[in-house]
């Protein structure tokens, strides 16, 4: 029997937040992992994803040119922008290994965990007891129920990165990030690419912003199509079948199935420690804390949403909880998303539409396109936009499509976070040309009818500049 101030289950994002902060702070820590240590974003999710992506940007920039620059035909090489993904995973594996964790004092178990009671697991052949558990678990792809899915080859994020030669034709079912992200990085590899979404690509964001990105992508020669549900795969290797509802087939060389993930949570007993489960994780409180008062759930686990930044915003949460009693609560109007396409996606709080259902009429609506941005022009990047929602002077969220849209988003996810007025960023001085300046413009925005359109301003401008020396 160990006996540990805290347990983590799960060496992903969530879990070795926790892990590294708690042991350094002085409690007692057990880490247990049955899969790679540094979880789904390190080894199948954000890292090689946006290595490959990288692969394909440089593909692109070579065939576009540039201001004065003829573009030229690239020389891929497949097999080496797979390997670069495998480079990058294999230079950030030391920070997330079990040797690091254990010269930090964590006492790492490798093996799949199960409840044995509400304070007790059993794994790798050991029982530990432990005063709290964090269940940090994440999740993996969900593979539908598809007639005929069964019968032939498909990948998901988890074997994607395995390929050494590009696909011919490659089929994603699910036009969601990570199906789009992996339809432009392998378009721009050489592969030709088929989109098949049953409702709306990019259903979840700004419709305005959404067809920005779509609008580039099928330019790329992406084909994407919508309202288009899967209703049996066939075929064989290299010849496979997708027929969608009306009867239309799409025949591709390789099938990516990247319709959503789901928690990983069953090997773990939950009905033995009283932890109650719902369709999208762990039940959990504001403070993140289970129907089992000892029992925490973060990140992917807990079923509020799938991002490697919450997952760690999560840990901080549950560190302060666990490590010094304090009531924290976990909120989720300032975290930030962002799809990684070229052109970025970005959203931040509510979208237009969400704040419109939420407060109807008092909602202002703040755009600005990129081509109002002088670096943007310089770029020749003019396509883009801003859209910010307020309520009285503060931003209830933010959208940004066009380039750098995830670099831009860091401003507004601090406004957010902070609860700051759009006054703040107004007067904030940005260096000049950035694409930064957008989103102050938009900022300043707000003011300008206020200012310029206001007649007891004029009239007391033209007060000053009659009666004061």
């Amino acid at each position: 029997m160990i006996e540990t101030d805290i347990c983590v289950i799960g060496a992903g994002a969530a879990g070795l937040s926790v892990a590294a902060g708690a042991v350094q702070m002085g409690a007692r820590v057990v880490l247990v992992e049955g899969a790679a240590m540094g979880g789904d974003c390190l080894n199948h999710g954000c890292v090689p994803s946006k290595s490959l992506l990288a692969a394909g940007k440089a593909a692109a920039a070579l065939r576009a040119g540039g201001p004065g620059v003829e573009g030229v035909v690239p020389v891929v090489d497949f097999a080496a922008a797979q390997a670069h993904v495998a480079r990058v995973i294999a230079t950030i594996a030391p920070h997330d290994s079990q040797q690091r964790f254990e010269g930090l004092g964590v006492t790492v178990i490798r093996d799949w965990a199960r409840f044995t009671g509400p304070a007790e697991i059993e794994a790798g052949g050991q029982r530990v007891r432990a005063r709290r558990f964090v269940i940090a678990t994440g999740s993996r792809p969900f593979v539908p129920p598809v007639p005929g899915l069964e019968g032939v080859p498909y990948l998901t994020n988890e074997t994607l990165f395995a390929l050494t030669e590009a696909p011919g034709h490659l089929l994603i079912v699910g036009g969601g990030p990570i199906g789009l992200e992996m339809a432009q990085a392998h378009r721009r590899l050489g592969s030709k690419v088929t989109v098949i979404e049953a409702a709306r690509a990019l259903g979840r964001e700004d419709p305005e912003a959404a067809a920005l990105v779509l609008a580039r992508l099928r330019a790329e020669g992406i084909e994407i199509v919508e309202g288009a549900a899967v209703e049996r795969v066939g075929g064989r290797p290299g010849a496979i079948e997708v027929q969608v509802a009306g009867g239309t087939v799409f025949v591709g060389t390789h099938l990516l199935v990247a319709v959503g993930r789901v928690p990983v949570l069953e090997r773990l007993d939950l009905a033995a420690a009283g932890v109650r489960t719902g369709k999208a994780g762990v039940l959990v409180d504001a403070r993140l804390r289970s129907s089992n008062r000892r029992v925490y759930a973060i990140g992917d686990a807990a079923g509020q949403g799938q991002f490697t930044h919450l997952a760690g915003y999560h840990a901080g949460v549950v560190v302060r909880s666990l490590l010094f009693g304090l009531p924290s609560k976990a909120r989720s109007d300032h975290i930030p998303r962002v799809t990684f396409t070229a052109p970025e996606l970005a959203q931040v709080g509510l979208t237009e539409a969400e704040a419109r259902a939420k407060y109807g009429a008092a909602v202002q609506v703040l755009r600005l396109g990129y081509d109002a941005s002088d670096r943007a022009l310089a770029e020749g990047q003019a396509v883009g936009l801003v859209k910010v929602v307020v309520l009285r002077g503060r931003p209830l969220g933010a959208t940004l499509a066009g380039p750098g849209a995830g670099e831009q988003i860091a401003l507004w996810s601090m406004m957010l976070a902070n609860r700051m007025k759009l006054s703040a960023l107004a007067g904030t001085v940005l260096p000049y040309p950035t694409m930064a300046e957008l989103s102050k413009r938009a900022a300043s925005a707000y003011f300008t009818p206020k200012l310029f359109d206001n007649p007891l301003i004029k009239r007391v401008v033209r007060a000053v500049q009659r009666w004061v020396p």
